[in-house]
């Protein structure tokens, strides 16, 4: 800089570059890549993705996008945080989740876990948790002033209330003080059961134990608005969220019909999210609740003050897999980021081997570890919405929360929640959604790393001591590995069997440089069914693949090879494997115009990018009679 110069920022001796420049580097790209000749806009389009909801994200968000007002944190509408400091004072409530049954062994996991990070409980209690009765044996030693206890008690949820509450009065410490969730949820147990019998009683019970709560107990809610069991049915993010909005609705006219004021029966009530490996649609989903409720409040009269969001965020069952359990720790720490930089006010983040049973001592110090390195050593609490400003975060989250709106509107007309539930509204469009995503996960269009993208067939089995049976008869519990998880107990079953999982040779064609690609991509595909590959030799060619494949011990084959060898080679070679044996023949690639020829040949499947692959490995495990 000289004296005469202005000290200006280095950017500004760039010119600015807009839309239509970067749209013309796109299609530079596109064209030479061979993708597409798309100019503009179209060429942007190319690049986009669609998501549930009817979202589309695009590739490029400026300031042209534009955003809605957003408020101040801690204020209306609650986009950025329910509280002006967010989690910038404290961080943010780790809470660890408690499901042993055995009251000595639960409180030695409590103990454990208060002393290493854990700032609060959520204990199952009741049918497939802690007795109700031994909820004091479960919580000796626990200073009740200090920790925060969220109870999930299902049908339970009356008596161990009760039971808490003579603990808070015998611990001496001023009732005024205690915290936590009493956790009544009686829609959330109607969507778990599918049993409305009771209903009516469930909801006056949690009338009267809000009414204790406001007056005696400010600091402990009385209701969880529990939407896990949407999202593991198979629910979007925006399902997620209307169908919490309309239980809160429902929630909200029962305890102001049994006279609490709107701003008491506001502050009973606690909602709990899942949180996914999706890190921005996790961050969006929270930002938009808040906002959501912030609505929902509002219309009905509640203060500013009195209309925050108080969430729970909980990472997800449904993407927890139970082969390859490790990348768990994975996708669970990128959950717990996502919650805690979308605002959460308590975080659960599950163990490792959740899916397997009841988790370990190492899995759950790994658990408490992963939120203890994102507050206290990534220092993720001590920026108040750090997404905020991201025109694409923004806009997610305006997008979201306009689907979610439309589908708590539609629960609304039909008479709801409780209405929908009964009806099989809700479970039919969860079922849908599902299905398509089913789609996506069978096409591989949504991949599931270690299970339907490089799995290890190698891996030992993790094995852990079996968890309670969760309740049922509602809705159902889905997880993104089912169909593989099904295609890999095959495998298991013959590996138990005939002491050799089912093969399938690889009849690798031409030099390697021109064969490794397709290669790589059947051995990823057919072992994520539990099919063992065979490549030996690393190369065959008409004359010497009869032989290869009769040393191989497979009953059937996949050529691979470049497009141009398969002119060359891929008839004769065919041919060969099936006079060989072979009880089908696949080729790793589209068929092209040649599929007619190549069928003629003996070729019966083409698997691909984008192919069925579930279809394909289930016939495979058919063909070679795996039960």
């Amino acid at each position: 800089m000289t004296a005469e110069s202005p000290e200006l920022p280095l950017a500004a001796a760039f010119p600015d570059a807009d839309r239509a420049q970067w749209q013309r580097l796109v299609e530079g790209v596109l064209r030479k890549s061979g993708v597409t000749e798309a100019t503009g806009p179209a060429a942007e389009d190319v690049l986009s993705t669609d998501l549930q909801d009817g979202i589309r994200v695009r590739p490029l968000y400026t300031a042209e996008d534009g955003t809605t007002a957003l408020g101040h944190p801690g204020f209306p509408p609650f986009v950025r945080a329910g509280r002006p400091e967010g989690t910038t004072v404290a961080g943010w409530d780790v809470r660890q989740r408690q499901v042993h049954t055995d009251p000595q062994r639960a409180n030695e996991a409590i103990l454990a876990d208060l002393e290493n990070g854990v700032t609060s409980l959520w204990l199952t209690v009741g049918d497939g948790g802690v007795p109700v009765a031994g909820l004091e044996q479960a919580l000796r030693g626990v200073y009740l002033d200090l920790a925060a206890v969220v109870l999930d008690a299902g049908a339970d949820f009356a008596a161990a209330a009760e039971e808490l509450l003579r603990l808070y009065a015998a611990s001496g410490a001023p009732l005024r003080e205690a915290a936590g969730c009493l956790g009544a949820d009686p829609l959330g147990l109607l969507a778990r059961t599918g049993d409305d019998a009771k209903l009516r009683l469930q909801l006056e019970s949690a009338a009267r134990m809000a009414e204790r709560c406001a007056a005696d107990a400010p600091g402990v809610r009385a209701l969880a608005v529990d939407a896990l069991p949407y999202h593991e049915a198979g629910g979007s993010a925006a399902e997620e969220l209307g169908t919490s909005l309309a239980t809160g609705v429902a929630y909200l006219r029962q305890l102001t019909g049994a006279g609490l004021g709107i701003d008491d029966a506001c502050r009973q009530l606690e909602f709990r999210y899942a949180a996914t490996a999706d890190q921005f649609l996790t961050i969006a989903k929270l930002r938009a609740a808040r906002r959501l409720w912030a609505r929902v409040a509002e219309v009905c009269g509640a203060s500013p003050a009195a209309s925050a969001q108080r969430q729970h965020a909980v990472t997800s069952t449904v993407m927890m897999t139970r082969r390859d359990p490790w990348v768990n720790m994975l996708r669970t720490t990128v959950a717990g980021l996502s919650a805690g930089v979308g605002g959460a006010d308590a975080v659960t983040v599950l163990p490792f081997d959740a899916a397997l049973g009841l988790p370990d001592a190492f899995a759950r110090r790994i658990a408490r570890n992963t939120q203890s390195v994102l507050l206290d050593e990534s220092h993720l609490s001590k920026v108040i919405d750090p997404a905020g400003g991201s025109w694409y975060v923004e806009s997610l989250t305006e997008e979201l929360a306009g689907a979610a709106w439309a589908w708590f509107q539609e629960i609304e007309r039909a008479g709801g929640q409780a209405t929908a539930l009964r009806s099989g509204m809700i479970a039919d469009r969860l079922a849908a959604t599902w299905e398509r995503r089913t789609e996506d996960l069978a096409h591989r269009r949504e991949p599931v790393t270690g299970v339907s993208e490089f799995p290890h067939l190698a891996e030992p089995p993790v094995h852990r001591e079996p968890a309670p049976t969760p309740i049922g008869g509602g809705l159902p519990r889905v997880r993104r590995d089912d169909a593989y998880e099904r295609l890999r107990s095959r495998s298991d079953a013959h590996l138990a069997a005939h002491d050799a999982r089912p093969k399938v040779f690889l009849a690798a064609l031409g030099p390697v440089a021109t064969h490794t690609a397709r290669v790589a991509f059947a051995a990823n595909l057919f072992q994520a069914g539990g099919i063992e590959t065979v490549q030996e030799p690393a190369t065959v060619d008409a004359e010497s693949v009869a032989e290869a494949f009769a040393r191989s011990g497979a009953r059937i084959a996949c050529l691979c090879a470049s497009d141009a060898v398969y002119g060359e080679q891929a008839v004769a070679v065919a041919a060969t494997l099936k006079s060989a044996g072979a009880l089908r023949v696949h080729l790793a690639g589209k068929p092209g115009e040649r599929r007619d020829e190549f069928a003629a040949a003996g070729v019966d499947s083409f698997v691909f990018t984008g192919c069925d692959a579930v279809e394909v490995l289930s016939s495979a495990l058919d063909v070679m009679e795996v039960a």
